[in-house]
């Protein structure tokens, strides 16, 4: 399926490894020209070196800490036109609400809420003037069914979802979308480190601990970054412009709703 987006230009947050380089993988695949950011210069050198040899498209990495004002100005200054926008962070620890500060609060709005604020606020004017953008938001299934133990990932990742809500609406009529993405468990490092909790509290192997979440799943698995990604570019689409301010979970079934 032609997509219709091959030579737009694309800025994936968080891209190196994880969902993020599973969207910037399917984004190339599509025919996006990229800007890839993440912290670790290293690890993001060598996936954007991967998507060059596998799909022969145009990869600009910016390695920087898209949480800090310094480096979103680098970003944004590396990325210019972005016609395609894609925000995502990693998650706050886990934890108890007794354990948490205000700085810890702070923290975590500033990575998952405030950052992709700021991100949009930068895109959206150019393309509303072009008349023509996607934004794609990943967020997390617990906005709908929050985690006890992700409370501060519950609070900063509402707060976005309500700022999506109203802007999404606001923008629509110059062709601009905005869409979250709210992952379950997928095969990254942020299931792995849950996992290595649960390990260490109920003295199990790894390979328990993720028999013991999978079945919980309906699926009977965890998601790969691949699907998840390929859900990013659709959205991203040219046939996903009627889709404005929803929120698209990808659990394998483990919220159990009859209305979603």
């Amino acid at each position: 399926m032609d997509l219709g987006i091959s030579g737009k230009r694309a800025l994936v947050s968080a891209s190196s490894k994880g969902l993020g380089l599973g969207c910037a993988r399917a984004l190339a695949e599509a025919g996006c020209r990229l800007v890839m950011n993440a912290r670790g210069e290293e690890a993001l050198e060598a996936s954007a070196a991967a998507i060059r040899a596998d799909f022969g498209v145009e990869v600009e990495t910016v390695a920087c800490d898209v949480t800090t004002e310094e480096g979103r100005a680098k970003l944004l200054a590396a990325a210019g036109q972005v016609e395609i926008l894609v925000t995502n962070a990693g998650g706050p620890p886990p934890g108890m609400w007794k354990d948490w500060s205000r700085e810890d609060f702070i923290k975590a709005l500033d990575a998952n809420m405030l950052t992709p604020i700021a991100l949009m606020q930068a895109a959206l004017p150019g393309m509303m003037e072009r008349r023509w953008g996607k934004v794609v938001n990943i967020t997390s299934q617990s906005v709908k069914s929050p985690i006890a133990v992700l409370g501060l990932s519950n609070s900063a990742r509402a707060g976005l979802t309500g700022f999506v809500a109203g802007t999404a609406r606001q923008v629509a009529e110059y062709g601009v979308n905005i869409n979250n993405l709210l992952p379950g468990i997928h095969a990254t490092d942020r299931a792995n480190s849950l996992d290595r909790a649960v390990c260490e509290k109920e003295g199990i192997s790894m390979e328990e601990a993720r028999a013991k979440r999978a079945s919980t799943i309906p699926a009977n698995r965890y998601g790969t970054p691949e699907e998840f990604g390929q859900t990013c570019a659709f959205l991203c689409s040219q046939y996903a412009g009627y889709l404005v301010g929803q929120n698209i979970l990808l659990d394998g079934g483990s919220l159990n709703y009859t209305l979603a």
